[in-house]
């Protein structure tokens, strides 16, 4: 039994519910698909919490981002990415802030693990935003139906499972091709030998679905489930509104889920 986080953007308040809620269901195991700063408040908490309970963790682009240079970014996210910088670079203690710096320098871009799951065993790869471009590529519902191509190259990419993140939408991918929402799969997903998907786990600190609870997956013999949490994100929002770099749009969307 394991479970999966993605995107927690630097959301203290959104990561601790969920690292609560991981250790009162038993779980030992933790896996991070990246993007663990960006955006919200508390880079250092945020990575120091990563460093001690996670297994081990992949690169995202706002992690890429804070360690070489923002690309492609929007004007927020950008100046979000240079006080995420600075903030990390401020920390007065060498031993602390060299923790931090080489647990970024040092995350890969892809994980993949040998699972047995009840009866039989999966081939599951971790990436941040997709199996092709594991940094950057953003998968979204809609390419089902508008982008049958992409679905096709990334479905090439797929052994068996792949976990994503980055859009901050969570829902399970088939190469039919189709997307089911976690509500319509009655919030898990059977992983089946022969069957291919892609698995968007959603986001802890910055969901954009519509629904504003931190997400996260936990896999259990062969399903994996989707968890929905509330958290006290009035509480992210202030602090992202008493720091001129961030955004105040960073807090609104904590309040509107997307």
């Amino acid at each position: 039994m394991f479970a999966v986080v993605s995107d927690i953007h630097s959301n203290l308040e959104a990561l601790n519910c969920v690292l609560s809620d991981i250790e009162k269901r038993g779980i030992k195991t933790v896996y991070c698909l990246g993007d663990v700063v960006g955006y919200g408040p508390n880079p250092r908490e945020c990575l120091d919490l990563v460093i001690d309970k996670v297994k081990w963790c992949v690169l995202g682009n706002h992690d890429y981002a804070t360690l070489y240079e923002p690309t492609n970014f929007n004007y927020c996210a950008e100046r979000a990415s240079f006080w995420t910088r600075f903030n990390l670079e401020a920390e007065p203690d060498k031993k602390l802030r060299g923790r931090r710096w080489d647990f970024l320098g040092s995350l890969p871009m892809k994980r993949t693990l040998k699972a047995k799951l009840d009866t039989q065993t999966a081939i599951i790869d971790f990436v941040h935003a997709s199996p092709r471009k594991p940094i950057n590529e953003y998968v979204f519902p809609d390419d089902v139906y508008t982008n049958l191509a992409k679905i096709r190259l990334l479905f090439e990419k797929v052994r068996h499972i792949c976990f994503i993140g980055h859009t901050h939408m969570p829902g399970v991918f088939l190469d039919e091709p189709d997307f089911y929402l976690p509500e319509e799969l009655g919030d898990s997903y059977p992983i089946i030998n022969g069957e291919k998907a892609i698995i968007n786990i959603g986001s802890v600190g910055q969901p954009r679905d519509g629904d504003n609870r931190a997400s996260y997956v936990y896999v259990k013999e062969n399903r994996v489930h989707f968890v929905r949490l509330e958290y006290d994100y009035k509480v992210t929002a202030r602090k992202i509104k008493a720091i001129d770099e961030l955004d105040d749009f960073q807090a609104k969307r904590l309040t509107e889920g997307k």
